[in-house]
């Protein structure tokens, strides 16, 4: 793989100010992101009295800990536009989630926010290794979805030729990767997998291809799955993290010349992180609940969210802004099973450690003479499809899982291609338990 550090001229001057400079900037704009807040958000003035916090308490970074935590669940109670903190004529775009599990999330954005989302997705192909003039060839789904429109509007924003393929339509998207010979990849990692199959399918080498830099975000993956998929393509991969209620794709992402975590761009973003149980602020270094305050969002300000992501925040490196670590694991997707905390990325780096398995995955829960269960559906490798090989990476998985991650469970080897493939985010887990 190539070296691709970016050229320090080329860096927005905040990437490398002093953590003096980046704290009094924070703490101006928070000031005026909790102001906004209260002055017009109908939500955020009740819940600030509700709560006994007011703007004017803010006085230095330590008091935001006296203000309210902000939940999905009240996006959801504010449908459709409760929570804005401008009038609906002002919103230059509407966002939303597929609402599946209940009502959707709503989110908007002025054009001033619009504005400052491409110039970070900008600042993260940036800083993954892309240039302008490269070919962005863009795989997450576009639509009421953050990913794809956020994606292209910040590749545009660098200078990039942007390829709006979209999810989906695998064949196609290598065709499209043969042709138009992309430098740069945007997907989700679970999809660029059914994409390097299709790469097999055709028969054509994937080390051989133009790209160079696969910026993956969108679900949870390990630092394995990233050595799998580099190897496999000879180029970078390197994490962004976003999320609708903060912004989309671009709130923190890696830098390729380190790939040790995941810049927060904190001159937009104030993260926390705590301890998901109580609710107390952990000190940087200590695992906990990820939180963000926006400092800069018009049209939806978001006051100490809190996003179920499981990680630890971490000092700058390439970068002088602080890093999260790499996600691997949400309070919200965490299995327990007979008492023993799970995680699907726990299970998806024990199969990427057994030779005869491809690395496409999906975990079922059941309930059996009235104990939990959990059994892993995976499938082999073309060369290891034989009814010996796969037993013998059954026991080899079996006793891996049973090892590292400490529970028991049953695994399913079924034949290539058996398991279900994923357009955009994959869907780890199926709870077949009876309610």
């Amino acid at each position: 793989m190539k070296d691709l550090t970016p050229d320090p001229a080329t860096l927005d001057p905040i990437e490398t100010a002093s953590r003096d400079e980046i704290a009094d900037l924070q703490q101006r704009r928070m000031a005026w992101s909790l102001r906004n807040a209260y002055d017009n958000s109908p939500f955020y003035r009740r819940r600030f009295d509700e709560h006994g916090a007011h703007p004017d308490d803010f006085r230095t970074l330590a008091d935001l800990a006296k203000f309210p935590f902000t939940l999905k669940q009240d996006l959801r109670d504010s449908y459709p536009f409760g929570m804005f903190a401008v009038p609906r004529e002002r919103l230059a775009r509407i966002h939303a989630s597929s609402g599946t599990t209940g009502k959707p999330t709503v989110v908007g954005y002025t054009k001033t926010d619009i504005d400052n989302w491409a110039n970070l997705v900008a600042r993260s192909i940036r800083a993954s290794g892309g240039r302008p003039g490269d070919v962005a060839h863009i795989a997450y789904g576009y639509g009421l979805f953050t990913g794809g429109l956020g994606a292209h509007y910040g590749a545009e924003r660098l200078g990039c030729t942007v390829v709006p393929v979209s999810g989906g339509m695998t064949e196609r998207q290598v065709t499209l990767i043969n042709d138009f010979r992309p430098r740069i990849i945007m997907v989700t990692p679970s999809y660029m997998l059914s994409i390097l199959d299709e790469f097999h399918r055709q028969g054509l080498d994937p080390r051989q291809s133009s790209l160079q830099v696969g910026i993956f975000g969108a679900e949870p993956w390990t630092n394995a799955l990233r050595e799998e998929i580099e190897q496999a393509f000879d180029m970078h991969a390197v994490d962004i993290y976003g999320l609708s209620e903060i912004m989309g794709p671009g709130v923190a992402n890696e830098c390729v010349e380190t790939k040790d975590g995941l810049h927060v761009w904190e001159d937009h973003f104030y993260p926390e992180v705590i301890d998901p149980t109580t609710g107390a602020v952990l000190p940087d270094g200590q695992m906990g609940e990820l939180v963000f305050t926006t400092l800069t969002k018009e049209g939806l300000p978001m006051v100490r969210y809190r996003t179920r992501d499981l990680t630890r925040i971490l000092p700058g490196t390439a970068r002088s802004m602080r890093r999260i670590e790499k996600i691997t694991g949400r309070s919200d997707d965490m299995i327990i099973l007979r008492g023993v905390n799970v995680f699907p990325t726990q299970i998806e780096e024990q199969i990427l450690k057994c030779p005869g398995l491809a690395p496409h995955f999906q975990i079922e829960l059941l309930r059996r003479d009235r104990m939990a269960a959990l059994v892993v559906h995976c499938e082999c490798t073309p060369d290891h499809a034989s009814d010996d090989a796969r037993a013998a990476s059954q026991r080899d998985l079996i006793h891996r899982i049973k090892s590292v991650v400490g529970i028991s469970t049953t695994v399913q080897v079924h034949d290539p291609n058996g398991v279900a493939r994923s357009d955009g985010k994959a869907r780890r887990v199926v709870d077949n338990r009876p309610r």
